[in-house]
């Protein structure tokens, strides 16, 4: 009957389970048969009519399972819910360092995008690092891709590349912010699970780490609204800020939004207001004092990415030049100290190449991509390098 209702009204539920404490509390001598608790069992369930959300909830409850081995499987013969209660998370809010942020956006010139693949050579960053130290900048921002790193099974040769990578940046003194699930954009219910263990692994891997100046949750969630639905991107969002906190409760955890105007979403979830900015620089001021306003508790507020294209050539002719390029940086570096905002550049280097997942085939955004640097091609400074950090 309550299948038949549900049909009927069309009403249907997603839901997941997130984390379990598994205890074996009976292991029979034959090895066919065990009874499990399940303690702590967080589940997150949301319930539609049709495509609309009509409840969302989160449970913490505890079970007992009796299974049997059975044609090579076990199998669920018993379950009994022993309790259940409403899901609380008791997650505080980290301060961010103290240090004044001038920090970049960081790729290696021959590898961008692709920081971690077969071509990762630990000296090029190495020799990076130093330019960027030397620059005045004292932290960098870099991205962890989540297919290539394994999803929830995390290749180990990919923690040891992003092991070097930090310990390197320890030891020329630079701070680093994590941006996790790059390239990813599913936040399906059923793919949860396998986000959270994704997360876990490498939250715990690095927790402890002197480098590490905060966890960026995901680039440009807001960008995906559209496609995957507000509601569904910003409960991922929410439950993986409660997840990252959880395992580190030192370090800060922020978002980066792709503009100041979805900057606010969350703001009482995460401990630093992250966002991006390649709009007019006569608005970005005004852009920024509209945003403040809005965030409570003088939560501080980082200019995550900005930086303008010196590209001007056949695609987009005379739009830009290196002189261009660099009176921008001039410009913003004077907003930048008067109202006292840490930022992070996009980014070091111009590239050769950019991949179609980045900004796809179109030629007038594949180009003017490939020259945000502050070096060209070849490591040469541009005339921007002179306002990289003032």
């Amino acid at each position: 009957n309550i299948i038949k209702y549900n049909k009927l009204n069309k009403i249907s539920y997603e839901s997941t389970t997130l984390r379990h404490t598994l205890d074996i509390e009976f292991f029979s001598e034959d090895g066919q048969f065990i009874v499990l608790k399940d303690t702590n069992v967080l589940q997150y369930k949301k319930i539609f009519k049709a495509d609309t959300l009509l409840l969302e909830s989160s449970e913490v409850s505890s079970y007992r399972v009796i299974l049997l081995l059975e044609d090579g499987f076990w199998r669920i013969r018993h379950m009994v819910k022993e309790s259940s209660k409403k899901f609380k998370p008791n997650i505080k809010n980290t301060f961010i360092s103290s240090i004044d942020i001038k920090g970049i956006n960081y790729y290696p010139q021959a590898t961008p995008w692709n920081m971690y693949g077969d071509n990762f050579d630990i000296n090029i960053i190495k020799d990076d690092f130093k330019i960027i130290k030397k620059s005045g900048l004292n932290s960098i921002r870099i991205f962890v891709p989540y297919i290539d790193f394994g999803k929830a099974n995390i290749k180990f040769d990919k923690l040891v590349k992003l092991q070097k990578v930090l310990d390197t940046a320890k030891d020329i003194d630079l701070k680093v912010v994590i941006t996790l699930f790059d390239f990813y954009g599913n936040y399906d219910v059923l793919d949860w699970t396998l986000n959270h263990r994704h997360a876990e692994k490498i939250v715990e891997k690095f927790k402890d780490h002197e480098a590490i100046l905060a966890w960026d949750v995901k680039n440009e969630p807001n960008l995906d609204f559209a496609s995957r639905g507000k509601e569904n991107v910003i409960a991922w969002l929410n439950y993986m800020i409660i997840t990252i906190k959880s395992i580190d409760k030192k370090h800060p955890v922020t978002i980066g939004w792709s503009d100041a105007k979805s900057a606010a979403i969350l703001q009482d979830k995460v401990d630093v207001v992250s966002f991006h900015y390649y709009e007019d620089i006569a608005d970005f001021e005004e852009e920024y004092i509209i945003l403040k306003e809005k965030i409570k508790n003088n939560k501080p507020i980082i200019l995550q990415e900005f930086g303008i294209s010196s590209y001007g050539g056949f695609w987009r002719p005379f739009a830009s030049s290196e002189e261009k390029q660099a009176n921008y940086y001039k410009e913003m570096q004077k907003v930048l100290a008067k109202n006292s905002i840490p930022f992070m550049s996009w980014t070091l280097y111009d590239y050769d190449k950019v991949p179609k997942d980045v900004v796809g085939r179109i030629p007038w955004r594949v180009y003017p991509q490939k020259k945000f640097g502050f070096l060209n091609r070849s490591g040469v400074k541009k005339p921007s390098f002179k306002f990289i950090s003032k």
